[in-house]
């Protein structure tokens, strides 16, 4: 698409220094000219390179593979082959070790070094017995390193993982907090460097069985980096808790207020001001440097479309990298909550503020691109660029953007969940370079999980993926597919309302220890695994270094950018609306004496606007009360059409102070039905519609419930 272009140039502020004898011998090195040897890897090596932002910002040296060992279904073995998108994601493991005294140890990993563990992210619950879902068990979770007889590291795996064994968050934390314990995810971000070899392994009393049909279900991934032979690593010991607890404690604080940090020769470039719909505006930095800190603040009459129709465009020594919608750029996606991660911050005023280090040669330039019918407001636009000394490990920053609109959630010929699920590309990169991150926003069309799906990452054309995940929630740190908000260095759900109904949810992980170079591709896709035939609008960002002609799949598309965003349902499927109805769900609660009243979403039943009002649990006796609106005073017949299943109790309905009508809500299967309550003469305004919980059906499961679809007010003489 071509605007108008508002051009601001900062003028050349290239500045020279002298550079001393050892950056020299730095630059010679990384040219690889004098082959100088790497320092040692320590523990406290990591910790200091995980709060470093600039190391992302050059190629690995040491060099390093990183790799994932997971749950995964072992059914899947190849895309061409079935059981590709098999969903037993648990209780696999690499082996099982029998141990003297007739023991099992689960193998969970086994990899040679010299390397590094640098995330562990699990999720369990207890074996299936006759009287349901039994207790986890809480097994004992080793980490043998350098072929030692005796662990390390073992005790309790949620002690280890999240329990304060080894250290306190955010390095060692569940999410949400706002979750009950039971259905964390639980994550540990503490790096364990071994020099030769490492093996982990699970041990408890209570049956496994490979994808835990009957027994313990343990999910797990371990994502660990493996340095070139020679490397010199020094291998964790629980002693270094105590010997590096400062570094400890400065690492977790700096992760949880995350900072730009001192900057020498420091320049600010400012682009506030409003931008006209279809117009352009675009500062250029003409100098080398970095940029270090990019803030953003969007006022706009329609604020979600302002954040996915305003386009972040940078441009690195005259190569586009970064073409992305703002608010997906900052990871909230068009709605979301105030939250801040390691790397990024949107806060309670709407600023979003980025910390990606973004090196650069001779010259930078950001645009702001308004693909909405409307204008915005840049009330706050500002890059912080400081000092950076370009050589040839340095890498340019990318970020590409793009949506699946209304896509549907099976594929075609499916008519069953997981029959229906496919690969979904976030991004190919052809070239040299480390992945960062990546922000999913979905808008879901249905009232069911929409994200069983595993991420599928090939490095360097493997025919297998090297990173084969549990479930998207597992991926970005959660699980479960809990809806609740979590914010963490590296993983946040500033949004889960998408999760169990309708909605949008937005994740986003980033990286550090766990970054994933790649020398010549990297393929990075994630299955759309849905639980009901609906349709989504599925949005990926994905984030990267890579060097000077890099390239990729994803282009720029101002059309799909443009569109309107999904706010409700029925932005994005057929919803069928009953005509004049009052929809239940919309009434006003007055009194209620006991149960549970929710919004209940199920569009394959064919509710009007696909959801009820829905009691529950209520008990013989309980009322409830609502109120419904009439907007001119006559005389009305008053139809209810209500909800049936095998757990829906007998209930007494009456209008305003009528006397009440019963209704056996008893049926096999769930249904509705329209019935006609009465006649009345009902006054304009408020008015009220009171159902009493009267009995059950014989054949019905006692729950007692009632579900009201909508109510229509059919005028009569």
């Amino acid at each position: 698409m071509n605007s108008p272009r508002e051009t601001f140039d900062t003028g050349n502020r290239t500045s020279t220094s002298k550079l001393a004898p050892v950056f020299l011998s730095l630059i010679l090195f990384y040219g690889g000219i004098v082959p100088l040897r790497a320092q040692t890897v320590t523990f406290a090596s990591l910790l200091d390179e995980m709060t470093d932002r600039d190391v992302l910002a050059r190629f690995p040296n040491p060099a390093y593979t990183c790799r994932q060992a997971s749950s995964y279904d072992r059914a899947s073995v190849a895309p061409d082959q079935p059981g590709w998108f098999a969903n037993m994601d648990r209780s696999h493991f690499v082996r099982v070790e029998e141990r003297s005294g007739g023991r099992k140890e689960y193998v969970l990993m086994d990899a040679q070094g010299p390397g590094a563990v640098v995330r562990f992210w699990a999720t369990w619950h207890g074996p299936q017995g006759e009287k349901g879902m039994q207790p986890f068990s809480d097994g004992t979770l080793r980490f043998y390193l350098d072929h030692q007889p005796e662990p390390v590291i073992a005790g309790p795996i949620s002690s280890i993982l999240d329990g304060g064994a080894l250290c306190r968050g955010p390095l060692s934390q569940g999410v949400s907090p706002e979750t009950q314990y039971g259905q964390r995810g639980h994550n540990l971000y503490l790096p364990i460097p071994y020099a030769r070899h490492c093996r982990i392994t699970y041990e408890t009393d209570v049956p496994i069985d490979p994808g835990a049909h009957r027994g313990e279900a343990l999910y797990y991934q371990i994502n660990y980096r493996t340095y070139v032979d020679g490397t010199s690593v020094e291998s964790f010991s629980m002693k270094q808790l105590g010997t590096h607890r400062e570094a400890i404690n400065a690492a977790q604080a700096r992760l949880l207020e995350p900072t730009t940090g001192k900057v020498n020769d420091l320049t600010e470039v400012t682009f506030d001001g409003p931008l006209e719909a279809g117009k352009t505006r675009t500062v250029t930095v003409n100098r080398p440097g970095a940029m270090r800190e990019l803030a953003i603040n969007l006022q706009a009459e329609n604020q979600p479309q302002a954040l996915r129709s305003t386009i972040l465009e940078i441009s690195f020594d005259g190569q586009r990298t970064v073409w992305c919608p703002v608010g997906d750029f900052f990871g909230r996606g068009y709605r979301s909550a105030p939250h801040r991660t390691w790397y990024t911050e949107v806060t309670a005023d709407g600023q979003m503020r980025c910390r990606w280090i973004m090196p650069f040669q001779r010259e930078c330039k950001i645009s702001l691109i308004n693909l909405a019918s409307e204008p915005v407001n840049v009330a706050q636009g500002k890059a912080k660029v400081g000092n950076w000394n370009w050589d040839e490990r340095s890498m340019y920053f990318h970020a590409s953007w793009h949506q699946k609109t209304k896509a549907p959630s099976f594929r075609p010929e499916a008519s069953r969940p997981g029959d229906g699920a496919f690969d979904v590309n976030y991004v190919t990169v052809e070239g040299k370079g480390v992945y960062v991150g990546d922000t999913l926003a979905i808008f879901n069309g249905a009232a069911a999980w929409w994200g069983e799906g595993d991420e599928k990452i090939y490095v360097d054309g493997e025919s297998f993926p090297s990173h084969f995940g549990t479930g998207t929630e597992d991926y970005y740190g959660y699980a479960w597919c809990r809806p609740e908000f979590f914010q963490a260095p590296f993983h946040t759900q500033p949004s889960g309302a998408g999760n169990f109904r309708p909605g949008f949810s937005v994740n986003s992980r980033y990286r550090s220890l766990d970054a994933i170079p790649f020398t010549r591709s990297l393929k990075f896709d994630m299955e759309l695994w849905h639980w009901h035939r609906t349709v989504v609008n599925f949005a990926p960002t994905a984030l990267w270094y890579a060097r000077p002609g890099a390239t990729w799949n994803v282009r720029p598309d101002p059309e799909t950018a443009a569109l309107p965003v999904a706010l409700v349902r029925s932005d994005v499927v057929e919803v069928f609306r009953a005509p004049n109805a009052l929809e239940g769900e919309s009434l006003k609660k007055l009194q209620m004496t006991g149960g549970i009243l929710e919004i209940q979403d199920l569009p394959e039943h064919r509710w009007s606007n696909d959801s009820q009002v829905w009691w529950r649990d209520a008990k013989v006796g309980d009322r409830l009360e609502l109120e419904f609106e009439v907007s001119k005073a006559g005389n009305y017949e008053v139809v209810a059409n209500l909800t049936k299943a095998n757990d829906y109790g007998v209930v007494a309905v009456s209008v305003n102070d009528s006397p009440p009508r019963r209704f056996d809500r008893y049926h096999e299967v769930v249904a509705h039905d329209a019935l006609v309550l009465g006649t009345f003469q009902l006054p304009a305004g408020a008015n009220r519609l009171q159902v009493q919980i009267a009995g059950s059906n014989e054949k019905a499961i006692r729950r007692h419930m009632f579900g009201l679809d909508y109510l229509q007010l059919i005028p009569r003489p």
